[in-house]
């Protein structure tokens, strides 16, 4: 939608055009794809700090995610959720037991579904079912 508004100021004529931001439309054949790479730049964002750049996270302090338990096909929807909501409390990855708090980001829930499928689909990590922003909209605390 475009806004035209007109300026009339001593008898000069100003005219400014506005554009509404439209949500921009994929259209690659592999929408998996795109999601892995507009993942990668939400994890370098807000989750490489923790996690470090190859997912192997911290020894006792943040859970790995290369390779992790939590992102094969019958757990990823507790990794699901604790990215959408944050995760405090005892969890067990890999065998190995961690007691400490991941804060809530605050993603939107595309970018929820972005980011978990770069990291199921990195370090080792392969799903081939793409989550979704539906996947994640449907995943509550």
């Amino acid at each position: 939608m475009k806004l035209l508004i007109s300026l009339c100021t001593a008898g000069v004529s100003v005219f400014l055009f506005f554009a509404k931001a439209e949500k921009e439309v994929y259209t690659s054949q592999d929408p998996l794809a795109e999601s892995i790479e507009r993942g990668a730049e939400v994890y370098q964002d807000f989750c490489i700090q923790c996690h470090l750049g190859k997912g192997e996270g911290v020894a006792g302090t943040f859970p790995p995610l290369a390779g992790s338990d939590w992102l094969t096909e019958d757990r990823y929807k507790e990794a699901i959720k604790a990215v959408k909501y944050g995760q405090q409390g005892p969890i067990t990855v890999n065998g190995v037991a961690y007691n400490g708090v991941m804060a809530n980001l605050e993603l939107y829930e595309d970018e929820v579904a972005d980011v978990m499928n770069y990291i199921m689909n990195s370090w080792g990590n392969k799903q081939t079912k793409m989550v979704t922003e539906e996947v994640v909209k449907a995943i509550s605390k």
